[in-house]
């Protein structure tokens, strides 16, 4: 039976590994078992967080918006609540991006909010 030698395959699995964990601190960039278990963990932060991510923006969205509304003299959740009685189908993330870009647009759509029945 031939014997097979690992020696180019294993090299290459263990650079692309420690190539993942670079710039991570201590031996977790520079030994492999502690690498393997860091990049492993890391993996795990970053599935987590790319859904929590989508949270904090809107939660970013809507304290923009807040803001933005508050300084023309009606509350977040009227605001809303006027935009959807006037059926006006703009998301949140629209919303915020007026309120920092075009104010006079965003002023026009809280008019519009007010007036709503």
């Amino acid at each position: 039976m031939v014997r097979v030698k690992r020696g180019f395959v294993a090299r290459r699995r263990r650079r692309k590994l420690l190539g993942r964990a670079k710039g991570f601190r201590g031996s977790a960039g520079k030994l492999f078992r502690q690498a393997k278990q860091a990049v492993m963990k890391a993996k795990r932060y970053a599935t987590v967080h790319r859904k929590l991510r989508k949270r904090d923006m809107r939660g970013l969205w809507i304290i923009r918006i807040n803001a933005a509304s508050k300084a023309l003299g009606i509350s977040y959740s009227r605001l809303m609540n006027g935009l959807k009685k006037a059926h006006v189908m703009l998301n949140r993330k629209v919303l915020a991006e007026l309120a920092v870009s075009d104010p006079a647009a965003f002023g026009k759509l809280t008019e519009i909010a007010k007036g709503a029945k």
